[in-house]
């Protein structure tokens, strides 16, 4: 697994209410208005707003309001990397919480907890651009 992050996802209660309030700080997103998600560029990293019942599904950990909100994401080029860092995450010690396995946006991702509970998505999103530097480029 190389060492960057890739994408933080927070989980809000209102993904309007908060797209407001980072554009209200001057952040930018391409995202349209009733996007689900949205993405705003960091650097080489991306910072993703969804709704907090969603992100918890999908990062398969139970929200009985203890959990703080966030997942980490490590982007990868193909698929089978996707595998790959999720052997890694295994080998090392973490519980796989979601297999790899075909997303609903047409990409593969798997999710790993640490030993602290942490979420992180392994993902490949074939929409998206990994440099070789690793960062993240969105399309448009």
């Amino acid at each position: 697994m190389e060492q960057r992050l890739s994408l933080l996802t927070l989980g809000v209660r209102d993904v309007g209410r908060a797209r407001t309030f980072y554009e209200a700080l001057g952040w930018t997103t391409r995202a349209g208005p009733d996007d689900d998600v949205v993405f705003f560029r960091s650097g080489g990293t991306i910072l993703a707003l969804w709704a907090r019942d969603r992100l918890a599904e999908d990062s398969a950990v139970e929200d009985a309001g203890d959990w703080g909100g966030v997942t980490l994401a490590h982007n990868v080029r193909s698929p089978d990397e996707v595998d790959a860092v999720l052997d890694e995450a295994k080998a090392a010690g973490a519980t796989i919480a979601r297999p790899a396995g075909p997303t609903f946006w047409g990409g593969c991702s798997g999710v790993f907890v640490d030993l602290d509970g942490h979420p992180w998505e392994v993902a490949h999103n074939p929409q998206w651009t990994l440099a070789a530097d690793g960062s993240v480029e969105l399309p448009g």
